[in-house]
């Protein structure tokens, strides 16, 4: 593996895991300010992170990004119908697919989606889906954007130190979680 091969991985994973926090802090958003219940670990991890939120943002950047990256910006506000919904589908691709890996790892679903009109056995929504691809539109828009820049402003140790530092808390992170799920 080349050195800029290397590079990216890191980068990439960074991005997992900064996509993976911002997923935490809006499910607890929802659960304080909207379902006005509290604050409660919606991850099934430790730490502040939601990796379904990771996972599902790496699609949008493997799978979609690419049609607005570097385009001029009226081509990007022709595409954002486009965008909208391929994000939309990927992250309820990706959130049905969770349902049943939570329930076949941890024997139940973290969310629960039957006070939704329109749902599929109470795992995927379609209220859900429409908020996924608005969020998903505003990552690849906004966020994407502003956090290439960023870990391109740092220099390479510093993003290897944090590359290092969060695998290491989440690598032990998913060893406890196995360990719980195993015994």
């Amino acid at each position: 593996m080349t050195q800029k091969t290397v590079y990216e991985i890191k980068k990439y994973f960074l991005y997992f895991m900064v996509y993976s926090v911002i997923g935490w802090i809006y499910e607890e958003f929802l659960e304080v300010f909207i379902y006005g219940r509290g604050i409660t670990d919606r991850g099934i991890l430790i730490g502040p992170y939601c990796p379904v939120y990771g996972v599902g943002t790496l699609l949008f950047l493997f799978t979609v990004y690419f049609i607005i990256k570097n385009k001029p910006i009226k081509s990007k506000i022709l595409l954002l119908p486009a965008v909208f919904i391929l994000c939309a589908l990927i992250a309820t691709a990706v959130e049905l697919i969770a349902s049943y890996l939570c329930e076949d790892t941890i024997g139940y679903i973290p969310w629960d989606y039957t006070m939704y009109k329109y749902s599929f056995q109470a795992r995927i929504a379609l209220s859900t889906s429409i908020r996924f691809g608005l969020g998903g539109t505003l990552f690849l828009y906004v966020i994407q954007p502003f956090l290439e820049a960023f870990l391109e402003k740092i220099k390479r140790r510093t993003l290897c130190i944090l590359f290092y530092g969060a695998a290491i808390i989440f690598a032990v992170d998913c060893l406890v979680f196995a360990a719980k799920v195993v015994l």
